[in-house]
């Protein structure tokens, strides 16, 4: 009995040391809320205050991945190296018609999916998005930008980059356009963008956590220039503004998650 004993013992050895090799590594996950001043609308000169969310997720110790402010809500399906690709989906402002006091056309809250690509090579990143909405404006819109990552670990990071925003002419006319019918209604003249680029804008980000505890600070920046088309329309000239302004600052936490 205790020949079978020891026996046991010893093929339970490499048993367990299989079972903890390939147990799975606990998660942590990172959750930001705070607020943001943004546009009321694409071209607005007014600005509302709107949630701003965050949640990063690592690997056991893992430091967490970069992801900037504006990234549309991504699922990396293919991941080699530095580089990954997948689904991504952003939900756009819309406009209503008393917004700016003509009746010029409302825009829809707009769903807006597509996909991303992206290389990171450490501190530097670069990273494009193409979707479309799918109710709303009903166009495609993509973005092309590149970010500069300053970090220390989870302990503190800051971001900065540029970017060039793209759309069709759908996109441009449900935001910019002024039809005939809503000419007639507000007295301004007719205006028909095409495609192209629509603005240019640089972002900026940036976290830091308070000491070793699970607690955290978290702020975004950006400015956007609106350019092409979108920048000529009276919509914009006249009853909104070029210069498109964002910022925000919330809180995070962070805590274990077991597997």
């Amino acid at each position: 009995m205790k020949n079978l004993a020891l026996a046991a013992a010893l093929l339970a050895i490499p048993a367990a040391a299989f079972a903890e090799d390939t147990a799975k590594p606990d998660l942590r996950v990172r959750v930001g809320l705070g607020a943001q001043i943004k546009p009321k609308f694409l071209g607005s000169d007014e600005i509302k205050i709107a949630p701003l969310p965050s949640i990063d997720v690592a690997k056991g110790d893992n430091e967490f991945g970069y992801g900037a402010p504006d990234d549309g809500i991504s699922i990396p399906v293919v991941k080699s190296g530095g580089f990954s690709f997948g689904p991504s989906a952003n939900i756009a402002s819309g406009r209503k018609n008393k917004d700016l006091d003509r009746p010029i056309g409302r825009v829809k809250t707009t769903i807006e999916l597509g996909g991303f690509a992206q290389y990171d090579m450490g501190s530097v990143r670069l990273r494009g998005e193409l979707r479309k909405g799918v109710n709303g404006h009903d166009g495609l819109v993509g973005s092309v930008g590149a970010d500069k990552v300053w970090r220390d670990g989870d302990r503190w990071l800051v971001s900065l980059g540029p970017r060039v925003l793209w759309s069709d002419s759908n996109y441009q006319r449900a935001y910019f356009g002024i039809s005939p019918a809503a000419a007639l209604a507000s007295g301004l003249p007719e205006y028909r963008p095409g495609s192209g680029i629509h603005a240019v804008a640089l972002q900026g980000g940036g976290l830091t956590q308070f000491g070793k505890g699970p607690f955290g600070l978290f702020g975004i920046a950006r400015y956007e220039r609106l350019v092409g088309d979108a920048a000529k329309p009276p919509v914009v000239r006249e009853l909104g503004s070029r210069n498109q302004w964002t910022a925000g600052l919330g809180l995070s936490y962070t805590f274990r998650v077991k597997r």
